[in-house]
């Protein structure tokens, strides 16, 4: 499998707007390049583009969604770690039949797909593999 890229990082907070106020000035951005909610992930997103690499800071929507429960155990911080493939459904193959176990299967966003490794096998990281080709702004 050739990983094309780091195609994001993604940050767990509690509270998406207050940890906005804090990475901003840090990061040199006044808004996020993209930001949006992903209802059937429980996720409301704040994305910054450094360089070809995505920095997310991610809140949970409900009490139950992944993030919470990560920040739950955890407590804020990097919960995740994304490479761009060129097809997910390839790399998912290929990672499963080399023992890795995928949480969830293939899941859809905006014109690609993405899948996790459970972090059981990676040393305790999320491990995402995602097929987007969506471009950082110039």
């Amino acid at each position: 499998m050739k990983l094309n890229k780091v195609d994001h990082i993604c940050i767990a907070v509690k509270n998406l707007e207050e940890a906005k106020k804090r990475w901003e000035p840090l990061l040199g951005k006044t808004a996020p390049d993209d930001a949006y909610i992903d209802v059937p992930e429980k996720i409301n997103v704040a994305r910054y583009y450094i360089g070809e690499v995505g920095f997310e800071l991610m809140e949970s929507t409900t009490p139950d969604g992944d993030v919470a429960k990560f920040i739950e155990r955890n407590g804020e911080g990097v919960m995740l770690l994304s490479f761009g493939v060129d097809k997910t459904a390839d790399a998912v193959e290929e990672v499963k039949g080399k023992g890795y176990s995928i949480i969830g299967g293939l899941r859809d966003f905006r014109d690609c797909q993405f899948a996790f490794v459970h972090p059981k096998d990676t040393n305790g990281v999320l491990l995402e593999y995602i097929d987007d080709k969506t471009e950082a702004p110039k």
